[in-house]
């Protein structure tokens, strides 16, 4: 196989596309987690209100990725876009024309912003119908490591709201969010391969295989972790060492560009060595460092250091998973992409969420963060439960060319 075999696989205009579209998505995905300490500051909330304000855009994100699973599959991932980056932007201009007033005007600006979550499920199939099965781990990769729109949150959201107002960042978001929605007009294409829509009941055929079961709880640790991480290490590090919210948010999009970074790589060493493999090793080490975290390290450093090998591991297990998902669904990737992607948002929100309720009623992030190691593992036990039957029949050399 050449090198350059993998450019020449597919459609790169498209790709990009799909990455422009889902890192900016994701910025505004996430952009309440580096405000939540001053919007928090100016409305009086809690721990647990904290922690739920920022796990809210997580679970709208989780759910939406079902409807727009379905809207690409009867309408193509372009079409799909393009709504929901316009019901995006207008959240956003409903929120900087000043509705926030209340908490709960903060919970609905959260579903609203659920939407640019759910971008996952039409970049993704986007991305991945132009593309063979022996690279869909890269493209996915690529694709995928939109994720790290979230470092752009967690680095500008603070200086610009301590600047010109927290209320005044949904604004300005306006304007990076228009260029992506037209470069996306004019690069997106979708692939002539696509498969034919189903009907809906059709839909819930494929939860009745357990594999989609798998699928959906071992991206709900992967991405769950590295969402619900985005999303509250602002808050973390601002909360248990005292930073401000600048410092805090560079602490923080430091963790986060560690695991958007290595996304395309997972997808490739997954491509090279097989998924399976690789998100055994990201699920041990995952587990490690995160307990390691649990424990309350003396320095804000350390911490950093410990949260980024953390977020490297769940990031390269994030670009795992979907080096498997289309060896196993090529058929039904569009409703697969938004159901094993609504299982990472609402491990997102339990993350998140369950790390402020854990601050509020025993004064310490521990408990949050040690069940959640927990969770990853039991994946890392459930893969070694499916493994051989995976290797075995839809994984073999047999039915098909991609390392599983």
């Amino acid at each position: 196989m050449q090198k350059n075999s993998f450019w020449k696989a597919g459609h790169t205009p498209t790709l990009f596309a799909a990455f422009f579209y889902f890192d900016l998505s994701f910025m505004v995905w996430v952009i309440l987690g580096p405000l939540a300490v001053l919007i928090a500051k100016d409305m009086g909330l809690t721990a647990a209100q904290k922690g739920l304000m920022v796990a809210t855009p997580l679970l709208a994100g989780a759910l939406l990725r079902i409807v727009m699973g379905v809207l690409v599959d009867h309408l193509q991932p372009k079409k799909a876009g393009i709504i929901g980056q316009i019901v995006v932007m207008i959240g956003l201009l409903w929120a900087w024309l000043g509705h926030l007033n209340s908490y709960g005007s903060l919970l609905v600006l959260g579903i609203i912003l659920g939407m640019a979550g759910a971008a996952f499920a039409v970049a993704l199939p986007l991305a991945s119908r132009w593309y063979p099965p022996q690279h869909q781990g890269t493209a996915l990769g690529i694709a995928g490591a939109g994720n790290s729109g979230t470092v752009f949150a967690a680095l500008f959201a603070p200086s610009l709201a301590i600047a010109f107002g927290w209320q005044n960042v949904f604004g300005l978001c306006l304007i990076p969010l228009g260029i992506a929605f037209l470069v996306y007009l004019y690069c997106a294409k979708d692939a002539p391969s696509a498969p034919p829509a189903k009907a809906m009941i059709e839909y819930l055929k494929v939860l009745k295989d357990k594999d989609a079961w798998w699928f959906m709880f071992f991206y709900s640790v992967t991405f769950g972790g590295f969402s619900g991480l985005a999303s509250s290490l602002t808050i973390y590090f601002n909360t248990q060492y005292g930073l401000s919210p600048v410092t805090a948010g560079y602490f923080t999009a430091a963790c986060v560009f560690a695991g958007s970074l290595v996304r395309p790589m997972g997808g490739r060493i997954a491509d090279r060595i097989g998924g399976i493999k690789t998100l055994s090793i990201m699920y041990a080490l995952a587990a490690v460092f995160l307990f390691i975290a649990s424990i309350g390290l003396q320095s804000a450093v350390a911490a950093v250091v410990v949260f980024v090998l953390a977020m490297l591991a769940l990031g390269t297990g994030n670009g795992a998973v979907f080096q498997l998902v289309p060896q196993r669904f090529r058929k039904e990737i569009g409703v697969m992409t938004g159901l094993v992607g609504m299982a990472g948002g609402v491990g997102g929100f339990y993350l998140a969420s369950s790390m402020g309720y854990s601050k509020q009623l025993t004064g310490s992030y521990q408990v949050g963060l040690v069940l959640f190691a927990t969770l990853a593992l039991v994946a890392l036990i459930g893969l070694s439960l499916v493994k051989k039957r995976w290797r075995t029949t839809w994984g073999s050399a047999a039915m098909t060319d991609a390392m599983v």
